[in-house]
């Protein structure tokens, strides 16, 4: 009779918990729908009745809008560029730095890895000034390196921090068979180590990307055209016209968000196991 009870208990909490996460998750994805719902309206459907959920006829005349008369996948384009090579470059870096912390100054590693966290206590936007300055004389202002270096200096710190704990996970003693067998420092990092931690890495280079790819406040005051712009100001500026359009706000919101969601939902395993994995140490 207990067993029963247990059983009866257990399936009841069950039942209750994913109803509970099933109504959380809809409320989290309600916004999201709506933004497409209303992306595929048609301009007197969305000014007339905007309450309305279901489209009665779908249209893409607000994208058509965006990306031909907006010039939208200009700005897209700029995201992909800025972010893609932060990306590159960050991993690069921290993945070198950080297998030289863990290997050949592990108690010097341990004090940096501190002082490089430590770091983000303060708010970007403390360095906004310093950074314009520095970017004007260097004459990096409306530029797409420019806006890399800003991005860099804020991506590596953070990501050799996340990627000690994953090189802390390698052990040493198949490094040293990798020498054995004839390969030297370059060829042990790159065909022995680096497969080994390839989750870690996978995890923090989308997490460089998204960031990069969401980041406002740099990308606003560093650009000032509007072709360099990157997606987020672009779609902060269609926000600032006279008369708001929402149809062209919720198409440019759609091409910003949809395609960061839907890759962020495919990849979401490799993120979660590969932070649980550099997590070990």
């Amino acid at each position: 009779m207990r067993k029963k009870r247990r059983l009866r208990r257990g399936w009841l909490g069950d039942v209750i918990s994913y109803a509970y996460l099933t109504i959380l998750a809809a409320i989290a994805a309600f916004p999201l729908l709506w933004i497409l719902l209303s992306s595929v309206k048609s301009k007197g459907e969305l000014t007339g009745n905007p309450t309305a959920i279901l489209p009665k006829e779908i249209t893409f005349d607000f994208f058509k809008t965006v990306l031909g008369q907006l010039h939208f996948n200009v700005n897209i384009v700029n995201s992909i560029i800025v972010a893609g090579c932060t990306t590159l470059i960050a991993i690069t870096i921290s993945a070198l730095g950080a297998y030289g912390v863990v290997r050949f100054f592990p108690k010097f590693g341990k004090v940096l890895t501190r002082v490089l966290i430590t770091t983000y206590m303060f708010p970007p936007i403390l360095l906004a000034v310093p950074y314009s300055i520095i970017m004007g004389k260097a004459g990096m202002m409306n530029n797409r390196a420019g806006l890399i270096i800003v991005y860099l200096s804020f991506a590596v710190p953070y990501a050799v921090w996340l990627l000690v704990g994953f090189f802390q996970t390698v052990p040493l003693e198949i490094e040293e068979a990798a020498r054995v067998d004839g390969a030297n420092k370059l060829q042990v990092f790159g065909k022995v180590v680096l497969p080994i931690v390839a989750p870690g890495v996978v995890a923090v280079a989308i997490y460089t990307f998204i960031n990069a790819w969401n980041e406002f406040l740099y990308s606003l005051i560093l650009m000032n055209s509007s072709d360099k712009m990157t997606v987020a100001v672009a779609l902060k500026s269609l926000g600032g016209q006279e008369v708001m359009d929402w149809g062209v706000m919720m198409a440019a919101s759609a091409l910003v968000v949809v395609p960061s969601v839907v890759f962020f939902m495919l990849i979401q395993k490799k993120i979660a196991g590969g932070l649980a994995q550099g997590s070990i140490k």
